[in-house]
């Protein structure tokens, strides 16, 4: 019989020199939690203290029977998201995040360009790098996600300039909407 053990609970610390990574769909997905991502991706920056928020929603319908007696719960829509904000309003593969790939031109160096446009910003291959306690490797990969909601962005003297964003995921051939990876420690 298992027990409680306090060893197997962690916060979810982002991995040091990125925890969020964006590729085009079809890049070659990493199957564990630490071997090397494929070139393709591109880590997309700071992400602001608020952390991440993975919502797992779902809806059901109750089938009863005359009489009332509930027999049956048939789930009737399961949607993945996935709410951050980024940090880099500077930086422009984080405004090509929020903005699309063709709306985001020029560096920092050159000067930016970031259009708001009704363009569709298309769907992208996600990871997500975390270490947990015991310096456990966590790897989230959403093999295909989209931009479907932007928050208000606030302009203060006294804040960060935050970027924040939902992504919805969608399911891969198997049905899968994302795959975790956890362990062995480092």
């Amino acid at each position: 019989m298992a027990v409680n053990n306090s060893a197997l609970t962690s916060a979810g610390k982002p991995k040091v020199g990125g925890a969020i990574y964006r590729a085009p769909l079809g890049t070659t997905l990493p199957t564990d939690a630490s071997t090397a991502l494929a070139s393709e991706f591109t880590c997309i920056g700071y992400i602001s203290d608020d952390g991440l928020v993975e919502g797992n929603s779902v809806e059901s319908e109750v089938i009863k029977a005359w009489g009332g007696d509930p027999v049956l719960t048939i789930m009737t829509s399961f949607e993945n998201t996935f709410k951050f904000s980024m940090l880099g309003i500077m930086d422009p593969d984080a405004l090509k995040v929020i903005y699309g790939d063709t709306n985001v031109t020029g560096t920092l160096t050159t000067g930016i360009t970031a259009k708001t446009t009704l363009t569709d910003r298309g769907n992208y291959v996600f990871v997500i790098e975390e270490v947990l306690n015991g310096n456990v490797p966590m790897r989230t990969v959403i093999p295909s996600a989209k931009v479907s909601d932007m928050g208000d962005i606030t302009h203060k003297d006294d804040e960060a300039i935050k970027l924040g964003i939902t992504l919805s995921a969608a399911a891969d051939s198997n049905g899968v909407t994302n795959y975790k990876y956890i362990g062995p420690a480092a």
